[in-house]
């Protein structure tokens, strides 16, 4: 795994990764986006990792993207500048599609693509002390490759003005907008985190990936015969296998089920 801008800490089933330029407040260039991607593939493919946390290691969560980076690519040949863009956008698509449990812990400003990883990830926990913003606009460029998971987060009204005013979002407002599902103070941040995977722990891991899908199937459809056939198989499949029977025996004889106890 190619990790030199990453820092990544595994214990107990939960791997966390930090980015680590804290110099430039962990903007992304070509080394951590691809980092990150072949990060989070690798940790979704490793049985052992149950939670993910995504973290930054300074002042910062993310600053975003990395201007002496943009302005490479800004010169570069539209298929070479595509090409870029496409690894961007295929960063955000494999956080969001991560079957595992993921958790950004956002400290500082969460800027930009830094915003979209804070949306990508399934459970945002914020300092009250952050701060995000869509602040493409201010650099006459739009929020292209983290549009689809910001505006999942927030909802189109909202993202409609912020993508536009570029405006910087306090952490209160963003747990107001939906996109920060825990505020802590930021000396009780980790513990706020930690208060989340171990919740994340007791659920059973083949059931957090189904319920992640799930999601994604039934979200923004109608509920039509179609959605009610597929949630009934989805139900039906699942409960047949031996993690549900597991955690349904376990419930009854009031016991830890065999993945809490194996952590």
């Amino acid at each position: 795994m190619s990790t030199q801008p990453l820092k990544i800490e595994r214990a107990g089933g939960v791997a966390r990764v930090v980015m680590s330029r804290p110099e430039v407040h962990n903007a992304f260039d070509e080394a951590l986006i691809a980092a990150l991607t072949e990060t989070f593939r690798a940790l979704d493919a490793d049985a052992s990792v149950r939670v993910v946390v995504l973290a930054g290691e300074g002042k910062s969560f993310s600053a975003g993207a990395d201007l002496n980076w943009m302005q490479r690519q800004s010169a570069a040949p539209l298929e070479a500048n595509l090409e870029d863009a496409r690894r961007l956008a295929e960063l955000f698509r494999t956080i969001a599609t991560c079957g595992k449990p993921t958790i950004a812990r956002v400290h500082g400003a969460a800027l930009g693509g830094g915003m979209g990883l804070a949306s990508a990830c399934d459970i945002c926990v914020a300092s009250t002390a952050a701060s995000f913003a869509t602040s493409e606009v201010k650099f006459g460029i739009i929020p292209s490759a983290i549009s689809p998971y910001v505006i999942r987060a927030i909802g189109q009204r909202q993202a409609t003005r912020y993508f536009q005013t570029a405006e910087r979002i306090t952490a209160q407002r963003a747990w107001e907008l939906g996109l920060v599902h825990e505020l802590a103070a930021a000396d009780a941040l980790d513990a706020a985190v930690d208060q989340v995977v171990s919740a994340l722990l007791a659920g059973g891991p083949k059931a957090q990936t189904a319920a992640k899908e799930l999601i994604r199937a039934v979200a923004d459809r109608p509920v039509d015969a179609a959605v009610i056939e597929d949630t009934a198989r989805r139900i039906a499949t699942l409960r047949a296998t031996p993690e549900a029977k597991e955690g349904l025996s376990a419930f009854l004889e009031k016991r830890p089920a065999a993945w809490v106890g194996g952590q």
